[in-house]
């Protein structure tokens, strides 16, 4: 692998990869620029709206070093919410979780403690 392809891969990465759930609720994550035109680009043509083509004209731009990777995650992120794809934050579920566990008004012996 040459030192420009690993300088481009590296690039093209996002901070932290989008996850979206797909076929029957399957959670699968995009890691960067070209995972996210790509999968933008096999989105049915019937289904398009104004928040994919921004998506992808973003994805466009940031392939031709116009524009900054993690703008192209947003506006990722944004088509993903509109389009009901969007997975849930799992940290933040499995925070609510140990805090309804750890409530005062169950009793300790209730509470199980190999669980996270």
């Amino acid at each position: 692998m040459s030192r420009e392809w690993r300088r481009t891969v590296e690039e093209d990465c996002f901070r932290h990869p989008v996850t979206i759930l797909v076929g029957l609720g399957f959670p699968a994550e995009i890691h960067g620029v070209r995972e996210a035109y790509a999968w933008l680009n096999e989105w049915p043509p019937s289904k398009r709206n104004p928040t994919h083509s921004i998506a992808l004209n973003a994805c466009r731009a940031a392939l031709a070093g116009e524009n900054d990777v993690e703008t192209v995650r947003g506006t990722f992120v944004a088509f993903a919410r509109g389009a009901n794809l969007l997975a849930p934050n799992t940290a933040a579920i499995a925070a609510a979780r140990k805090a309804v566990r750890l409530t005062p008004f169950r009793k300790p012996e209730a509470v199980n403690r190999c669980a996270p």
